[in-house]
């Protein structure tokens, strides 16, 4: 029996947050190592730094490349057995294979088979991470009491901060207590090892959390009354939504990636930047992020997901021409501000998202459409990012054309949250 609003609904979204949290620092501390530490350690020594960091980043992106795929196992799986089954087996799946890159030798004992395993693991993180997200928004969308969605959805959003912050402290504390010879060699491990504790989260979510009701959850359609599959329907029936919410979300990602990934492997490589200023940077802009997720949120449930949504992006697309001159100048406080900023400028469209998303579908194809939305718009702008922006800066030696993509980026999700406004308004006037 599902729960709904009240205190049971708002512990389902914290325990929705919590999962979410572990998984996504899963999924962002390969994103740190791969701008640190995976150039010299999972690729031949003779490499130019310029190719072995494209390599690196080329292993990042392949998580993005599985996660539209994630979506649709996860999602027929959670739209067919439930939120809760599928959500459970994605953090499984996350715990593990993070956990078995921890283990994983490096190219001077493995040779080319270093580079090919963990391009598999990160493919596998793909997976689990385009499964889980549906999974933890809709378990606290569905539980929410009315008129709340907005606000529940976003402490499933808060686990992406939260995933960073962890990430980053993990990278801090392990390189201030080990030489940098050992930090390279071998420390980076544990805090792969460490996503053990997911596994663990995984086996509470199960035991400690109800299936929220749905109209068309696992076990209510009758025997008598088959249903096409819920990813072929919603393919079929509103491939539409599901475009315009990947258009949605390419800002939000670009810009994301772009901060968190690429600035602090920027910082470093180029400027010559300390690199826990970098990390700290990260870190702080995400701790605020987190208060502004929740009232993002709260904010789309008053005033209307959309126009929370727009301002997000136009911020966001403004800000990406102050955010390389600021980490130029090298002064910690100009750092911190240029990515906290525009952490924030993304919490207005990331907070009322889960919700955005959630409202496009029918509840029984809800996760499917949800999903595949969300990890198409990953793809295109987040996966590639880091890859396109070192690209750019290595052709025109200028980080302006890097700023010209994010307003690109922000440009194409501005009209695509118009276009499913229209398209909205003409479902319902129907």
């Amino acid at each position: 029996m599902g729960v709904s609003g009240g205190r049971p609904g708002l512990k389902v979204a914290v325990m929705a947050s919590a999962g979410a949290a572990v998984e996504w620092y899963d999924f962002f501390i390969y994103g740190t190592a791969a701008a640190l530490i995976f150039p010299r350690l999972f690729f031949p020594a003779d490499l130019p730094p310029f190719v072995a960091q494209i390599a690196s980043f080329s292993t990042f992106a392949v998580g993005f490349i599985a996660r539209p795929l994630g979506g649709m196992l996860f999602g027929h799986y959670g739209d067919v057995h439930g939120r809760k089954r599928a959500l459970v087996l994605a953090m499984f799946v996350m715990g593990l294979s993070t956990t078995l890159i921890g283990l994983l030798p490096g190219y001077a004992r493995l040779g080319v088979w270093a580079p090919l395993l963990l391009v598999a693991l990160r493919f596998i993180q793909g997976l689990a991470v385009g499964g889980q997200w549906g999974g933890a928004a809709l378990l606290a969308i569905e539980s929410a009491p009315p008129g709340r969605s907005g606000f529940y959805g976003s402490f499933v959003q808060v686990g992406v901060p939260m995933g960073v912050v962890l990430a980053n402290l993990v990278f801090l504390g392990v390189s201030a207590v080990s030489p940098e010879g050992a930090f390279i060699a071998w420390t980076w491990r544990i805090g792969f090892l460490l996503s053990i504790l997911l596994i663990v989260i995984s086996l509470v979510v199960h035991f400690g959390v109800s299936e929220p009701a749905t109209e068309h959850a696992a076990g209510t359609t009758p025997r008598t009354a088959p249903r096409r599959s819920p990813l072929a329907e919603v393919a079929l029936g509103h491939w539409r939504e599901i475009l315009l919410a990947g258009g949605a979300f390419v800002a939000n990602n670009a810009c994301f990636y772009i901060a968190i990934t690429y600035s602090v492997a920027y910082g470093a490589t180029t400027l010559g930047l300390d690199r826990d200023l970098l990390l700290f940077a990260v870190m702080a802009g995400s701790l605020v992020m987190i208060p502004v997720l929740l009232a993002c949120g709260a904010a789309s449930d008053r005033w209307g997901r959309r126009g929370v949504f727009l301002l997000g992006a136009l911020l966001s697309g403004v800000w990406a021409f102050a955010v390389f001159p600021l980490i130029e100048t090298g002064k910690p406080l100009a750092v911190v501000l240029a990515i906290a900023v525009q952490l924030t400028f993304i919490a207005l469209m990331y907070g009322p998202q889960a919700a955005l998303f959630a409202e496009l579908f029918p509840k029984s194809v809800r996760y499917s459409g949800a999903s595949l939305g969300y990890q198409i718009g990953a793809v295109v702008g987040g996966g590639f990012a880091p890859i396109i922006a070192t690209a750019l800066f290595a052709h025109y030696q200028s980080r302006t054309p890097i700023s010209i993509y994010l307003a690109a980026m922000c440009a194409v999700s501005f009209v695509s949250v118009i276009l499913l406004g229209r398209r909205m308004r003409s479902r319902l006037a129907d």
